[in-house]
């Protein structure tokens, strides 16, 4: 089985990241999981994984005769995590066309694929994950421009056939009960978590750690595996997906 998640915001600042990997971490307990860094010009992934001092990177393999996406792969905290790096010259010597066939690839070896989605839908790279996941996952803070931008990520994820696993409402502060109720009636899909503001994720990452591994008892890690306890992933034919993510087409951005 395999299915591919995106994790995604159109906007940055929401905790996209700290989502992806929570959730993967999360599922890990039930599943082979691999998370990507599909940010490719705003990496981060590796931050949050511990990570920062590899070598090679999913960079490396999105260059023309470049590494074999296994040399990018690090088995941290249960999952497999393929993050990318931090250096200008290799971004832009990375092709993110190739995304398709490194996700391709992934997919043949998983059970859940989690794909941490650029912020803006800018780009035809930054879109590339919201087109190849089965299903959307969306990460709002509790207010307006934050909301209104999850839309736009929602509105161009089912036009291109990706369906909306549903939202975390992220850095959340009080009570937001009424702005989750209007939310609700316009996003496909159940709130997945409510996750309160907390200082131990920036900790998590100043560690080097995922939250789920830093502070475990925080309620926000408790809002996270709520979030993937959620989710039930599917059981895909594993050739199918991958053969889907080879012959995608890669849009323009709305």
């Amino acid at each position: 089985m395999v299915e591919a998640f995106a994790v995604a915001s159109g906007k940055g600042g929401t905790g996209k990241t700290t989502t992806t990997v929570a959730l993967g971490m999360a599922l890990a307990d039930r599943y082979d999981v691999t998370i990507v860094d599909a940010d490719t010009g705003m990496a981060n992934l590796l931050f949050h994984a511990g990570l920062a001092d590899v070598e090679t990177t999913l960079h490396d393999v999105l260059i023309e005769d470049g590494a074999p996406v296994e040399d990018a792969t690090y088995d941290r905290f249960g999952m497999s995590v393929v993050p990318c790096g931090t250096s200008l010259a290799a971004f832009e010597a990375a092709d993110p066309d190739r995304l398709r066939d490194v996700v391709a690839a992934l997919a043949a070896d998983t059970d859940v694929l989690i794909l941490d989605s650029p912020a803006t839908l800018n780009s035809k790279s930054s879109v590339l994950p919201i087109v190849l996941a089965d299903r959307v996952v969306v990460v709002l803070n509790p207010t307006i421009p934050s909301i209104s931008d999850g839309l736009k990520v929602q509105e161009y994820a089912l036009s291109y056939g990706s369906e909306i696993a549903g939202t975390v409402f992220n850095r959340v502060r009080g009570d937001v009960d009424g702005v989750k109720e209007k939310a609700e009636r316009y996003f496909e899909g159940p709130t997945l978590a409510t996750v309160p503001e907390s200082d131990a994720v920036q900790a998590a990452r100043s560690a080097g750690e995922p939250l789920l591994a830093h502070a475990p008892e925080t309620p926000a890690a408790g809002a996270f595996r709520t979030a993937a306890g959620r989710l039930s992933p599917r059981n895909r034919d594993s050739e199918t997906v991958a053969e889907r993510f080879r012959t995608a087409v890669i849009p323009d951005p709305p």
